[in-house]
């Protein structure tokens, strides 16, 4: 097996494990009565779907056919161990982000009946760790897809929703918590510990 075919399975593998650590938590979320769900229109459908473009269509386009060539290049054993750790790593972040938001998880922005501001674990440090989670993956599918447009597909995707969401998510939270949630996003960054 080439390494360029163990870098795309391995990619394949990180999508398919993303799936599947997602979906008892979605069913939980899908159980729960959700009290403002106002931000669920059709701009948080397009930005949802520009993610999903970066992070998971033009990247298993290229998987499938190594389109479009002219942008690939050899990849190095480095990069690819590298891609291989940094979705892992992902994958764990994620998991444990959903693990800790339970029944309050949502794909939309919404905030579900007697919903609680969740401030321990991962999220004693970034307010946003499932974004964080989110931008190992764009990481890693660049360092797992050595072609210049499929690989930082995820980043830019995933970048252009957490740029024009993440404003409103945390005026929502505001809202909902008001000074609680204030003296959070006091002590906290947004998605990279100590930084932002």
């Amino acid at each position: 097996m080439s390494l360029l075919t163990f870098a795309k399975i391995a990619w394949a593998v990180g999508v398919v494990s993303w799936y599947v650590l997602r979906i008892p938590f979605e069913r939980k979320a899908k159980r729960q009565r959700v009290a403002d769900a106002r931000h669920r229109n059709l701009r948080e459908m397009i930005l949802l779907s520009i993610s999903t473009l970066g992070l998971g269509i033009i990247p298993a386009i290229y998987a499938a056919t190594g389109f479009p060539r002219f942008a690939s290049y050899p990849p190095t054993v480095l990069q690819v161990v590298a891609g291989v750790v940094v979705f892992a790593g992902s994958l764990l972040l994620f998991w444990r982000t959903h693990r800790q938001l339970g029944k309050y998880w949502s794909v939309t922005l919404e905030i579900k009946d007697k919903h609680e501001l969740i401030t321990s674990g991962v999220y004693q440090k970034v307010r946003h760790p499932m974004y964080s989670a989110f931008f190992l993956w764009g990481l890693a599918q660049a360092l797992l897809l050595p072609n210049f447009i499929a690989g930082p597909a995820g980043l830019i995707g995933f970048g252009i929703l957490f740029f024009f969401r993440v404003g409103r998510e945390e005026q929502m939270m505001r809202e909902a918590f008001g000074a609680e949630y204030d003296a959070y996003a006091r002590r906290t960054r947004r998605v990279i510990p100590g930084i932002y």
